[in-house]
């Protein structure tokens, strides 16, 4: 198969990143979750002890940041200083300081060039917040997924369970996408939208495999 690069965009809790490992593996190519990055650049300024919406602060921090990915399998790893942190990032404290540190311009600069990079060499399925409008402008196909808060919470929390954490309540999840939902899409930089030329699908009430084959269909 051609190399081929599909965007895939929408909220917090939306369910890119699992249908897109999915996508991914039935077209044998990478898949990489880009909101990793920033909850790693998160990661690092809270144990520093750093506001995450210090922008020069967290501009300087960048500079000097080492941030990795690798697959081992189907599983994609994030790398912070040579430490997987693959499963520290996935708290709601690092949730909240990720859209704040997404919403900085010389970290968002910062990790497209390293997701441009990887796209331009090979197939990928990409999702986050801005993939279609501004990582990826000229993607082969761009997908724009919605579903409910409480649709979307439940899925999040189910999954955060599933990862062992299990301290989080369900309120506290939906109170989270609420705030990065509004976050998210109010920043100056590179906002949340969806991208023209996008094809929108709310996945409220369609199964995983429903919302896979859907996208399949339309790679074409």
């Amino acid at each position: 198969m051609k190399k081929i690069n599909i965007a895939i965009d929408g909220p917090a809790g939306a369910g890119k990143s699992t249908i897109a490992k999915l996508v991914a593996k039935k077209l044998d190519a990478i898949y990489l979750d880009t909101g990793a990055m920033y909850r790693a650049v998160a990661l690092k300024a809270i144990r520093q002890g750093m506001d995450t919406k210090d922008r020069e602060g967290i501009s300087l921090l960048i500079s000097k940041l080492d941030i990795k990915i690798r697959h081992i399998g189907s599983e994609q790893h994030i790398l912070l200083d040579d430490e997987d942190v693959s499963k520290e990032i996935r708290t709601p404290e690092v949730s909240i300081g990720a859209s704040n540190v997404a919403a900085i311009p010389e970290v968002r600069i910062k990790m497209v060039e390293i997701q441009r990079e990887i796209a331009a060499t090979t197939s990928v399925v990409m999702d986050g917040r801005d993939i279609g409008t501004f990582v990826l402008p000229g993607a082969d196909l761009k997908i724009f997924l919605t579903a409910s808060i409480e649709e979307r919470a439940a899925r999040r929390h189910k999954e955060m369970i599933e990862k062992g954490i299990t301290h989080v309540s369900l309120e506290e999840v939906q109170k989270d996408i609420v705030f990065r939902d509004r976050n998210d899409s109010s920043r100056d930089f590179a906002p949340l939208s969806k991208a023209e030329d996008a094809v929108e699908m709310d996945t409220t009430k369609m199964t995983l495999d429903q919302v896979v084959e859907k996208i399949i269909s339309l790679v074409g």
